[in-house]
């Protein structure tokens, strides 16, 4: 009898890790702020922490928030397949889903739960198919977009201006998604994101 209830539970844990939930938007539409909120709300999520070449923000730690890794480093990885997926958003700066993350998260028996590039939550739903819930969190403006990234003060002007200009082109992928969240307020954002989660978990 504890054998079944072993294989029972096993098997549950099998179908929820089969899951997993993509987040992409443009830099600066509260997307991170919006994983964090799913996060501390629904204990089945696990973050996967993706791995980059950009230098770390603020506070942001290794291996917490991102891996930080040099260029060489990232590409000798991808040398070795150790990617979900990656991408070179631009020259240098690469932004990649490591298969040792997924595995870690689905051996706890949890949802993997994705903050990626547009790009990326595009391919990483192309990989994973009925099993993945894909959002896209869109800003109000793009000119709202450019005054929340001037008031997060970790971009220089230049930086600021290709991240602009860069999600007008990202908008467009929008249709690619599952949900779009336009994040105008935060609270009802985050009440959306939870609804939009708990719904996909108990299909």
């Amino acid at each position: 009898m504890n054998d079944l209830i072993i294989a029972y539970h096993y098997q549950q844990s099998i179908i929820l890790m089969e899951k997993v939930i993509i987040f992409s938007a443009p830099s600066g539409s509260g997307k991170t702020t919006l994983v964090k909120h799913g996060l501390s709300v629904v204990p089945q999520l696990s973050f996967s922490i993706s791995a980059t070449t950009r230098q770390p923000r603020g506070e942001e730690k290794h291996a917490v928030d991102y891996y930080f890794l040099t260029p060489e480093e990232f590409r000798t990885k991808i040398s070795k397949d150790e990617f979900v997926e990656f991408e070179e958003v631009y020259t240098d700066k690469y932004y990649g889903t490591l298969k040792s993350e997924v595995e870690r998260i689905w051996k706890e028996g949890k949802i993997v739960i994705f903050d990626v590039d547009v790009k990326g939550g595009i391919r990483l739903k192309e990989i994973f198919g009925d099993k993945a819930l894909s959002i896209f969190v869109m800003p109000p403006s793009i000119a709202e977009l450019e005054q929340r990234l001037i008031k997060r003060n970790t971009d220089c002007a230049e930086t600021i201006k290709t991240r602009v200009e860069k999600a007008g082109e990202e908008m467009t992928y929008q249709k690619h998604f599952d949900k779009i969240i336009v994040n105008t307020d935060l609270n009802e954002a985050k009440v959306e994101v939870e609804k939009i989660i708990n719904n996909f978990i108990n299909e």
